[in-house]
């Protein structure tokens, strides 16, 4: 299977957009970090993009991955979900072989 750095919706551009991150000097921050009921859990704020992180670009807006988070997000899908329950960036992450209820945590 080939891996492709992630990839971000055209829904997660236009609340990037909404935001005004790219405004406020900020870009959305994408990581995984240790922890969570199922291993690993997602981290999704937003921040000054640093050196090293993986850059995408769309819309004006930027989303970044650092390069220790980004071998886990191979591949992965970042949406923006806004539903009755509530509004949140989301990950489709192809790599999670499994992950808890509030879709925050996952294994792999």
């Amino acid at each position: 299977m080939l891996t492709l750095p992630p990839t971000v919706t055209p829904r997660a551009w236009d609340r990037l957009s909404e935001i005004g991150a790219t405004a406020q000097g900020k870009a959305l921050r994408v990581a995984v970090e240790g922890g969570g009921c199922s291993g690993f859990q997602y981290e999704i704020a937003l921040d000054e993009p640093k050196e090293d992180d993986l850059v995408l670009e769309g819309s004006g807006e930027k989303v970044v991955v650092d390069s220790v988070s980004l071998p886990f997000l191979a591949n992965a899908v970042i949406d923006f979900s806004d539903e009755l329950i509530g509004a949140r960036f989301v990950i489709e992450n192809p790599n999670a072989t499994s992950s808890c209820g509030c879709g925050t945590s996952f294994s792999i």
